[in-house]
């Protein structure tokens, strides 16, 4: 056996606080990748709870990386919370009926901002916000409570209201081996067998692993 089973919802004896979340979305729409999880005392296995306006006719996908941290509270804002902008006001008439909807918008006025991506190996921490069509990049980290409005690079510390970066993790070279080494995508064994070396930080010698047959 290698390492916790990633088809165990709580893999942690003792701690049902953290839940492989792969294991219990039922959306379609949510794709979650294996050993990520999230961190809450009330109910883990309920994250869906936490992806608001996610509404199945607008399309839109939360797409979530592999072995990311989901710290309790954090929550992500879909494309269904937009009100149409093209008009004077922006109130939502249309949903109390009794005449109003007849000004009920197509899709095509509402704002899309697309899928929201979280890459692989991403920290996201107590209370952070996820605004629509954010793409999170691999092995970055998100501050708590932060409110996150714009794409956040690989490897880049980012933090406040609206989320800016505080700092890059490694050099832009660095972060290039990084991503081509793509540690989160070797088999179960490998990762077990080269652990000390994904969590330190010579990045020549995890490459040179990388590199092995």
């Amino acid at each position: 056996m290698y390492g916790p089973s990633p088809t165990d919802p709580h893999p942690m004896e003792g701690f049902p606080q953290v839940c492989f979340i792969k294991n219990v979305v039922k959306s379609p729409n949510i794709i979650v990748g294996d050993f990520t999880y999230y961190d809450d005392p009330e109910d883990s296995a309920n994250f869906e709870r936490n992806v608001l306006y996610h509404y199945p006719f607008i399309g839109d996908k939360l797409i979530i990386g592999k072995f990311c941290a989901i710290a309790r509270g954090a929550k992500f804002i879909m494309n269904g919370a937009n009100h149409k902008l093209s008009g004077i006001s922006t109130y939502p008439f249309q949903i109390f009926g009794n005449g109003w909807e007849k000004v009920m918008p197509e899709l095509s006025d509402l704002p899309y901002k697309g899928d929201t991506v979280i890459g692989h190996d991403v920290w996201i921490g107590y209370d952070a916000l996820i605004m629509p069509g954010v793409t999170v990049g691999n092995g970055a980290i998100v501050s708590s409570r932060s409110v996150v409005v714009s794409d956040v690079p690989p490897y880049t510390v980012v933090g406040g209201n609206p989320a800016r970066p505080i700092k890059q993790r490694f050099s832009s070279e660095e972060i290039d081996s990084l991503q081509a080494i793509a540690w989160w995508d070797w088999p179960v064994e490998k990762i077990t067998q080269h652990l000390a070396l994904i969590t330190a930080a010579d990045i020549e010698a995890l490459r040179r692993c990388a590199e092995e047959a």
